[in-house]
């Protein structure tokens, strides 16, 4: 498929899950797609592991890599011809209501929050709309795991229900084809009947 003009869009996470899901289906779509991922261990590892060490390794993966993507894309989309452009971060529900034994991971989301909120604001002058997808159990690689049963808050193991990965790359889509005079500010998409509305 040909590629439309000025569709542009990098994908940070390509190599799997929601990331790998949502390049395909911007592709298919008509954008030119510019893939990043990951280097190693799945994240979900890093979380269950809260050594200082896997600390960082979120942060720089989560925090760290989304502010530097963000910083190199607002300082493109200022110069380019015609100007502005729209970034879309990859938040999380993790971002309102944390899991057991996520604190990493849940403050990086909550970080993410305020990075797009800040972009929104900032990059209005130069034509910059910025936004945020925050998922709940988009069936990955990533979230298998809870097809097995992962600790809730009150410490029991329950099974959590599932949702396809299509639907997450599909509001994407929706966001990505906006013109810049609209934005979605946050979006929240989850398996309707997880455990989250309600959750702490």
């Amino acid at each position: 498929m040909n590629a439309e003009p000025g569709k542009i869009a990098l994908i940070t996470g390509a190599g799997s899950g929601i990331g790998r899901a949502t390049a395909r289906k911007l592709f298919q779509h008509g954008y030119r797609v510019v893939l990043a991922g990951r280097r190693k261990a799945p994240l979900d590892a890093l979380v269950d592991e809260l050594s200082l060490d896997d600390w960082r390794a979120v942060v720089d993966t989560n925090l760290t890599g989304a502010f530097l993507c963000t910083r190199a894309a607002v300082a493109l989309m200022k110069t380019q011809v015609p100007r502005g452009g729209r970034i879309i971060n990859n938040g999380s529900i993790s971002a309102h209501a944390p899991r057991p034994n996520s604190i990493a991971y849940t403050a990086t989301k909550h970080a993410i929050s305020g990075l797009t909120r800040s972009t929104s604001l900032d990059g209005r002058k130069y034509d910059i709309a910025c936004g945020q997808i925050d998922i709940g159990n988009a069936l990955t690689e990533l979230a298998a795991r809870m097809a097995k049963g992962v600790m809730q808050a009150n410490g029991e193991i329950a099974v959590e229900p599932l949702m396809d990965v299509e639907h997450v790359a599909g509001a994407v889509l929706y966001m990505a084809g906006l013109p810049l005079d609209a934005n979605v500010q946050f979006m929240t998409i989850m398996a309707s009947k997880m455990p989250f509305v309600g959750r702490g």
